[in-house]
């Protein structure tokens, strides 16, 4: 049964990124498919001897094709988890099922497992994303290759986006105005409930074919929820206020400011609770026996999970990670735009590793070394005009992977001790990188380089770059200095300022100039 690889389609995402080392524990051959196989190379499970990562999107139906070639059964765990005003995701989600029953079917899979959402189709009042969910379902189960449907209300655990929606709103808020919503019944399962299914319904033949709803032993509200993370984390009762007219954009706004939850996902996440999702078939606990944590044991574990720093995979880790080009456009002239840079660079009597120390951990508790109050500043700037913010802080204190999310940045490339580039995800005119390189200078000399780089989006952009240069010079060479400070090393030269205040064409080196 196991000699045929299983493939995982979303191997970097939440579920996916938990479900893969349970499989090759378990002695299966996995093939997880991703879109950016450098992101899932800094998983610690990546060079398992049974893993296989082979790099293909659900929108290209080749690469589908390919990845499915060889496989005994399909594991479907892509969602397109953005906001539903924007019209873009049920488009893309049903073209991504569609591939995947072509792709299945070419390949003569054995079952398809998709994790989709309860609630019932025929209900008028359900969510654009629950309702995206169901029609992926019935794409899937369109085709010729069996498919095990199970039905998942709010999945909780340390790092879901649920978890953390949750947690931020309580911790700071000892008094909420909430939507009615609030008090609508809901049956959360454990995350670790969820994998144990998943796995299960690889192996047991009663789940082909079959729809299964999956929960756990609670069924609750929103409100009841919200106490218990409050009484589990030793804080006072909460003052729960439900307010008629709140609409889920305004209840998204403001998880959007308080948590660390964007829009675009706050949206579908408020609008997916005015529904009431509870199981109603209960058939897989005799098919696939378990014990099920309670809401009480699974906010526990979570918690202690953020408290420990052993969060094994976050809501931040899906979504596409796809440098711009002009980040790796070589040495020919970028003929995509202006690129405008400003850096700072210090050489210090230290080694790369003493100086890569406070560097892998910027950002988060940390903080950036420097004018922290203006980060914040700029932080909170950046979520009213809806962009990520620095509620996300990092996943981990110390340890920054490719395609980790660091504040309102994301790794772009992580290799210690030697670089660190990070892409703004910032709402800005232009796109932005800043990058940090160390490089030995001499027997005991090394020299610490920070770049920023920025392609102005029209005049906008241009105004955005020139207006705040001065500032960004102070801002990163403070930094830069902070740091090496940081590092307890003398310092051997600098900072200096080494770019020019003109742009460049990529790939030039700066030392050129």
């Amino acid at each position: 049964m196991k000699t045929k690889p299983v493939l995982v389609i979303g191997g970097t995402g939440y579920v996916g990124g938990r479900l893969i080392p349970r499989l090759l524990e378990a002695g299966y051959r996995v093939r997880a498919m991703v879109r950016n196989l450098e992101k899932l190379k800094c998983r610690p499970w990546s060079g398992h001897s049974l893993l296989e990562a082979v790099e293909g999107d659900v929108l290209d139906l080749e690469s589908f094709k390919n990845a499915s070639q060889g496989c005994r059964a399909a594991v479907y765990l892509v969602h397109s988890m953005v906001s539903a005003s924007s019209g873009k995701f049920p488009q893309a989600d049903r073209t991504g099922a569609s591939n995947m029953v072509v792709a299945a079917a070419a390949a003569g899979l054995d079952r398809i497992v998709y994790l989709g959402g309860l609630g019932s189709k025929d209900d008028p009042a359900l969510s654009e994303h629950l309702k995206s969910r169901h029609e992926v379902a019935q794409i899937l189960q369109s085709g010729p290759v069996p498919v095990t449907f199970l039905r998942a209300a709010m999945i909780l655990g340390s790092g879901s986006a649920s978890f953390e929606m949750l947690r931020y709103l309580v911790e700071r808020l000892p008094v909420m105005l909430t939507p009615p919503w609030v008090r609508t019944l809901v049956q959360p399962i454990a995350i670790r409930n969820v994998l144990h299914y998943l796995q299960g319904c690889l192996e047991q033949e009663a789940t082909k074919g079959e729809t299964f709803d999956i929960g756990g032993p609670d069924v609750l509200t929103y409100e009841d929820l919200i106490q218990i993370y409050a009484e589990v984390c030793g804080l006072p009762k909460r003052v729960i206020i439900p307010i008629s007219f709140l609409t889920p954009h305004m209840s998204a706004f403001w998880i959007h400011m308080m948590t660390p939850i964007p829009s675009s996902i706050a949206l579908p996440l408020a609008e997916g609770l005015q529904n009431e999702v509870v199981c109603g078939d209960t058939r897989i606990h005799h098919i696939i026996p378990q014990r099920l944590l309670t809401c009480r044991e699974t906010i526990e574990l979570a918690v202690k999970r953020v408290e420990q720093h052993t969060i094994e995979t976050c809501w931040t880790d899906a979504g596409e990670m796809r440098p711009p080009e002009w980040t790796y456009c070589g040495d020919a002239d970028y003929s995509g735009g202006t690129i405008l840079e400003c850096g700072s660079r210090i050489q210090l009597r230290a080694t790369p590793e003493e100086i890569w120390e406070p560097i892998s951990k910027i950002g988060g508790p940390s903080g950036w070394y420097f004018a922290n109050p203006l980060w914040s500043l700029r932080g909170w700037v950046d979520r009213l005009v809806g962009g990520t913010g620095m509620n996300r802080g990092r996943r981990d204190p110390a340890e920054l992977h490719t395609g980790d999310a660091l504040d309102f940045y994301r790794v772009l490339d992580a290799r210690a001790p030697h670089h660190l580039v990070l892409l703004s995800e910032m709402k800005t005119p232009g796109e932005s990188i800043l990058e940090f390189k160390i490089t030995p200078v001499g027997e005991e000399t090394t020299e610490l380089e920070q770049l920023s780089r920025f392609v102005p989006r029209g005049l906008a952009g241009l105004v955005y770059w020139y207006g705040l240069f001065l500032f960004h010079e102070w801002l990163f060479g403070g930094m830069v200095f902070s740091i090496a400070k940081k590092t307890g090393k003398p310092i051997v030269k600098g900072p200096e300022r080494f770019t020019p205040r003109i742009h460049r064409p990529c790939g030039i080196n700066p030392r050129d100039h």
